[in-house]
């Protein structure tokens, strides 16, 4: 089947950072872009400053808290948290800190106009033009294995270049300063020159730059040795050797990741940008993906410190490596996670007072020191659970039972064990159920400390929920013992809080799903975690007649409340809603809108909107020029987003549900012809279907790993298995690992 991912062209001016051209190996990220001058600004993944972080884990309990929250003692839990003042000479929590950018510029007024970018191999050809009309073309081009770039330059077209090395201090001197960190060292001969930038407690890190012939080389390294090494790879790089290894990873990855062909020229883009970026993002061997990734600005201190959140965004940032069939580019998220498990334990431990507990702060740095002082994301404990969640996913994708042993149970059973100690038992109509006393839905407050926990979170009585049904399921595959506090949450807790329509929306009625026990989600709010029974956790199916009124109601409260307070990517997360609830045209249109408004003119994904005039979180003032310089902190570009588009998009083309696989359980009214192939799911099989006049006309499974297969396949009733009929709107069968199963619709 012939790939549509073909080369893409992004058009000059490209007047900002994150309205750069993208380029990356999971180490080293670079942005092209730039007006007069080509600018590569270049990030590198891990340059942490480690100091300032909140040790609040290792000094306080649940029950401390509990007590400090049902008191209404906001000052105590401040206190408790930890203030963020900043001490003198230090960061307020520990970050990471952009790199530099180099600047290009060419003789006679030439200035870039277009880049190509041929996504096969990450090829950028940048088109020169002059004001006389003459043209040139320069190509950018990195190794996927070592920190290295080069621009190819053609002096007899485009005449001698000036190269100029910004480093990030030069920019923000005042704030670096302020903590204690000095300015570069910088070196500088005909040819080449470059800075180390060191930090007070942390590795250094150095960009070189060398003029080679015709080409300019650009080398990062990170490290007590880091001016070394980088001077030594810009000067002594074989570029011959790198093009070919680099070609040749880039096919085995295209090889790997599902052929789509789709009806709808921006969910294309999205797809095909989006699962380019997935390569450069979370490439196998490099530092885990932040929110960021290695694509760093050297204008501002990173949003956020470009840390990793576990509340949702190192999800959607990994999610997409599921169904893309990349398992390998979950290996360095599992390898960091591995690292830490002994800090997890000692966390749980002490803040439950439960052995066996772990325990995932919402926001750590890569050594899993507690950023900042969120008291209500520290304690969402849900947070384990989520990553554990993936975990098992993993096994589920691949069939691993090494996966399952050494990463998810442990994992799973820590998750259950902290959420243990956080339930009691109460007595409600004369039946003892259990309840979670302090509970808190992620990211959101009334503005008060009282309006920002409750009693039985939705958010969090899914995440029990999935653990309780995850966990008896693994114990069987494993052999081991089912301990009987699963079953008693699964049957004594709630699958969701409930509270009853506000009296003054007449037009919504009924109970729905609440943020807590009865409290109603108020207002627009861009974390859609009341909903997690359905997506990401589904403990519950929407077209269960138990469930389906109660999640009507929500979707429709949720809905006229609407996305005035939304942000990036809570944009995918409402699309992969919708597209559980077979709401395929509003899938469709939750990602159109974050194509337009979430994304810059250089399609760079950001967490605020783009202009203002649609929702009420966007970069710029009203009436800015659209290409007027951001003030810090004014354009905050993270990846989660842009993965959790190309999650989205396969999940209107297939979906695991309870123990099944749907294909194309509904499509949008205008995707009437549509073909794809090599879609992973649940039990390690790939999948791929043809749709003709809005009927899927065939299916395609190919099985890795042997399991048994229970598909929804969409043919209608009459159909064809390998060419025999077949009856009935499910396929049951046994599979041996490499079969091919080809199901063919009727010709009626």
């Amino acid at each position: 089947m012939k790939s549509k991912r073909g080369t893409y062209t992004w058009h000059f001016p490209l007047p900002r950072t994150h309205t750069g051209i993208l380029l990356g190996n999971g180490r080293q990220g670079l942005m092209v872009w730039g007006e007069t001058t080509l600018n590569i600004t270049i990030g590198r993944a891990g340059f942490w400053d480690h100091r300032g972080g909140n040790p609040i884990l290792g000094e306080t309990t649940f029950r401390e808290v509990r007590a400090r929250l049902e008191a209404d003692d906001e000052k105590a839990i401040r206190a408790l948290f930890g203030s963020r003042e900043r001490k003198p000479g230090l960061p307020p929590s520990p970050r990471q800190y952009g790199g530099g950018r180099v600047e290009l510029a060419f003789a006679d007024g030439f200035r870039p106009v277009t880049g190509l970018v041929r996504l096969d191999d990450a090829t950028l050809t940048v088109a020169l033009e002059a004001p006389d009309g003459r043209t040139a073309n320069v190509v950018v081009r990195q190794d996927v294995r070592d920190e290295l770039a080069w621009v190819e330059l053609d002096e007899a077209a485009h005449g001698p270049v000036t190269v100029k090395l910004v480093a990030a201090w030069d920019v923000l001197k005042e704030q670096l300063a302020s903590v204690g960190v000095s300015p570069p060292r910088r070196w500088q001969s005909a040819d080449g020159g470059g800075f180390v930038q060191t930090l007070p407690e942390d590795a250094p890190l150095a960009i070189a730059w060398e003029r080679r012939s015709n080409a300019l080389l650009l080398a990062t390294a990170l490290g007590p040795d880091a001016e070394a090494q980088a001077r030594q790879l810009s000067t002594t790089a074989a570029t011959d050797r790198a093009v070919t290894r680099t070609r040749r990873w880039w096919k085995a990855y295209w090889r790997d990741i599902p052929r789509v062909e789709l009806p709808d020229a921006d969910q294309q883009f999205a797809y095909n940008y989006g699962c380019y970026k997935q390569a450069g993002l979370s490439t196998p061997g490099a530092p885990a993906a932040t929110l960021q990734g290695p694509w760093m600005e050297e204008y501002q201190i990173p949003p956020w410190s470009n840390d990793y959140h576990f509340n949702i965004n190192v999800q959607l940032v990994y999610g997409s490596c599921y169904a893309t069939n990349r398992l390998a580019h979950l290996e360095p998220l599992w390898a960091m996670i591995r690292e830490w498990l002994p800090t997890l334990r000692k966390y749980a431990e002490h803040f439950f007072q439960a052995p066996g507990a772990l325990m995932l702060p919402h926001a750590v740095d890569d050594r899993c020191q507690v950023i900042g002082a969120f008291w209500s994301g520290t304690i969402d404990h849900a947070c384990t659970a989520w990553m554990a969640q993936m975990a098992w996913l993993h096994y589920r994708y691949s069939m691993d039972e090494q996966v399952l042993r050494e990463l998810a149970w442990p994992l799973l059973n820590g998750a259950f064990n902290g959420f243990w100690a956080m339930l009691e038992e109460v007595e409600e109509g004369g039946v003892r159920r259990l309840t979670l006393p302090v509970s808190v839905s992620p990211e959101f407050s009334s503005g008060t400390m009282r309006g920002t926990w409750g009693r039985d979170s939705s958010f969090q009585l899914a995440a029990v929920h999935m653990l309780a049904d995850i966990l008896p399921r693994a114990a069987r595959v494993l052999k081991e013992p089912e301990d009987p506090r699963w079953s008693d949450a699964q049957r004594r807790l709630p699958p969701y809080s409930t509270a009853p329509a506000m009296p003054w929306y007449r037009s919504l009625k009924g109970r729905r799903i609440a943020l807590w026990h009865d409290v109603d989600l108020p207002r627009s709010h861009r974390h859609h975690s009341h909903l997690a029974s359905i997506w990401p956790f589904r403990t519950v199916d929407p077209f269960d007649p138990a469930h389906t009124e109660v999640v009507a109601h929500s979707l429709q409260h949720w809905s006229w409340l609407g996305a005035g307070e939304w942000t990036g990517w809570c944009i995918p997360w409402a699309a992969i809603l919708c597209a559980r609830c077979n709401q395929a045209d509003a899938a469709l249109l939750w990602l159109k809108w974050w194509q337009y408004l979430y994304t810059n003119t250089g399609h760079g994904t950001l967490h605020n909107a783009d202009f203002g005039g649609c929702t009420g979180i966007h970069d710029g003032a009203l009436f800015e020029p659209r290409f007027a310089k951001p003030q810090p902190f004014a354009e905050v570009m993270q990846m989660d987003a842009g993965m959790a588009a190309v999650s989205a998009i396969l999940e209107l083309l297939v979906q695991c549900r309870a123990d099944a696989i749907h294909v194309a359980p509904a499509l949008p009214k205008w995707w009437r012809e549509l073909r794809f192939d090599g879609v992973r799911t649940e039990g390690a099989f790939l999948v791929g279907a043809t749709v003709e006049a809005a009927r899927v006309k065939e299916v395609r499974v190919t099985s890795l790993a042997g399991a048994p297969l229970k598909l929804a396949h969409g043919l209608g009733d009459t159909w064809t298995l390998n060419g025999q009929p077949r009856h009935g709107p499910m396929l049951e069968c046994p599979t041996r690992a490499g079969e091919t199963l080809t199901l063919a619709g009727s010709c009626s």
